[in-house]
């Protein structure tokens, strides 16, 4: 299985997410810059046993793209992110979870913390034009219970979310997670810390990584934030 298939159909439809009747190949719908939908999933890990040592801050997850990928390959990205296929509606499109990490998740599993519309044409001869539906979900599994899609997803980064936060908004230069790396032939996985900067991750210059962050901070403190949207 390829890091992603060309021929996989989307549904095509304007900037303010009308449908257009429309159905393309992935290929075609990226080389034209259509708009099509997708979901981006933020994946909060609660860190049990800290908790019973009194430091119970949650901590937030992060993949890091295959090589092969045809838009930033070896970048870290948000934990989840896929696309609708033709047709899908957000409880089908909740498969990517599964498949990229081994997360199983249903709608009833996640909170919508807005949207956005993205367009992104730093890759020669592609122009990915998306509506993305942002979410936040919560697991206490470990890092290391996690199965990412060896062809999908090199590794795992998992940040504290105020490393998090202070990366986003320039107040540190490098932070320190835990990387979890891929397998071992032996089926060993590795986890070990890791300093990151963000221009190891994907670009986001509209202020969305401080958004999303900033949202699960407020609900984790047990407030509820308005939706937003940004683009």
């Amino acid at each position: 299985m390829a890091a992603q298939d060309g021929d996989e159909p989307f549904d095509v439809f304007d900037r303010n997410g009308r449908p257009l009747g429309v159905r393309k190949a992935r290929r075609l719908v990226h080389r034209d810059g259509d708009w099509h939908r997708s979901i981006h999933v933020w994946v909060v890990l609660e860190r049990e046993s800290d908790a019973r040592r009194g430091d119970a801050e949650p901590w937030v997850l992060f993949q890091q793209r295959s090589p092969e990928k045809d838009t930033w390959p070896g970048a870290f990205d948000v934990a989840v992110s896929g696309h609708y296929r033709a047709g899908e509606d957000l409880a089908e499109t909740l498969r990517e979870a599964e498949e990229e990490i081994g997360l199983p998740l249903t709608p009833g599993d996640v909170i919508r913390l807005g949207t956005r519309r993205s367009v992104d044409d730093h890759a020669q001869g592609i122009v990915d034009r998306e509506l993305q539906d942002v979410l936040l979900a919560t697991t206490r599994l470990s890092l290391a219970a996690f199965r990412p899609h060896p062809e999908e997803v090199t590794a795992l980064l998992s940040l504290p979310l105020s490393a998090a936060l202070r990366l986003v908004r320039g107040d540190a230069r490098s932070v320190t997670g835990l990387l979890r790396e891929a397998p071992d032939a032996a089926g060993a996985v590795r986890i070990a810390p890791r300093d990151v900067r963000l221009d190891e991750f994907v670009a986001a210059r509209d202020g969305y990584y401080e958004r999303a962050l900033e949202s699960i901070r407020r609900r984790v403190a047990g407030e509820t934030p308005a939706l937003w949207s940004i683009g």
